[in-house]
């Protein structure tokens, strides 16, 4: 969101809640990076980054984009997933002007925690009431996508009308809001569920929720025919030997192709908030980014740059800050444990 929407009171205090939210996570994603998450985490940081470019329909005159909250906490875990999402938000306000820098508290209070909060919590209810296999992780991943950006909606219809600078109908405004988000909830759920299901089939043991899970064990006669034992036994998502240098420069190749090449098709109809935000009255509330000038604000427009080129940029940049700081909390988790 831009800056403009909030007051002083509410932004500060979003500002704050966002601060101490993302020093805690600092704390606690010591826990889980290790050599091969600390990559990972860049990679997720840069693949959100690209697939927030990718607006798509999802009603008349309106479009929607990846959050991607969930998908990040299921990938790399909540801690470390509201790393990468402030770093998004980060890269998006500072280097392409795209939410307003004194918006930039409620922006990671609202994408990068309620959504983190609450897209595994969905995904740990699911994940208990359905067992642990693959099929399980998937749907509790698509559910906590889902039901995370509805509520983050809700939850931002809510701040506005304890502080927004413009008076608001909060029984209209919560039904839009929450009305459109439902509807880009869906496509975040099938994306998530796409791209969970694609990592698990690839490298099951670089997805954190699949940690320590399991599936059915398989009996192989001396025919060949194979059997279902009834009782999970056999480690789904078991340590590879391999590095995951290949999967990773994969990923990267994929993020830069859809920040390359399919932004270019992306939808230009106005998001669900600015389309609720021009319905309700409320958008001329917005003021201008004080870094709109710069080359690459409005990825790339402000400058002639293409949209491609510019998320590009974008996913080099946001891969490289998540990654080095990623790796940063992991050396300090390893020294940790030495003096140990």
């Amino acid at each position: 969101m831009p800056d403009g929407f909030f007051n002083v009171p509410v932004s500060v205090s979003a500002g704050v809640v966002a601060a101490a939210g993302v020093a805690v996570c600092l704390r606690a994603t010591r826990r889980e990076l290790d050599d091969r998450a600390a990559p990972m985490a860049g990679l997720v940081a840069a693949f959100v980054f690209a697939v927030q470019l990718l607006n798509f329909p999802v009603a008349a005159g309106t479009s929607g984009h990846l959050l991607g909250g969930a998908l990040a906490a299921v990938l790399v875990g909540p801690y470390t997933a509201v790393l990468c999402m402030a770093v998004v938000l980060l890269v998006q306000g500072l280097a392409f002007a795209d939410g307003g820098l004194s918006a930039l508290g409620v922006n990671i209070t609202l994408m990068g925690i309620v959504t983190v909060v609450v897209g595994w919590g969905v995904f740990l209810l699911v994940r208990r009431l359905f067992g642990g296999g693959r099929g399980a992780i998937v749907a509790g991943a698509s559910a906590g996508a889902l039901i995370s950006v509805p509520v983050s909606a809700l939850v931002f219809t809510l701040l506005f009308w304890i502080g927004g600078n413009a008076p608001i109908e909060p029984g209209t405004v919560a039904a839009a809001m929450g009305g459109v988000h439902v509807l880009i909830g869906i496509g975040e759920a099938l994306i998530t569920a796409v791209t969970v299901s694609t990592v698990l089939a690839v490298r099951p043991d670089l997805v954190y929720g699949a940690r320590g899970l399991t599936g059915r064990l398989v009996l192989r006669g001396a025919d060949g025919e194979t059997t279902e034992a009834g009782q999970e036994t056999r480690p789904m998502a078991r340590p590879r030997a391999s590095r995951p240098g290949g999967f990773l420069l994969a990923g990267i190749v994929v993020a830069a192709l859809l920040a390359g090449v399919v932004s270019f098709f992306a939808s230009a109809s106005p998001d669900g908030l600015e389309r609720v935000a021009e319905d309700a009255g409320f958008i001329s509330s917005a003021t201008d980014h004080p870094l709109r000038g710069q080359p690459l604000a409005d990825y790339g427009e402000a400058g002639g740059i293409p949209v491609g080129i510019a998320g590009l940029i974008g996913v080099g940049v946001t891969a490289l800050v998540g990654g080095g700081l990623s790796y940063a909390v992991g050396r300090r988790r390893a020294r940790a444990y030495a003096e140990d």
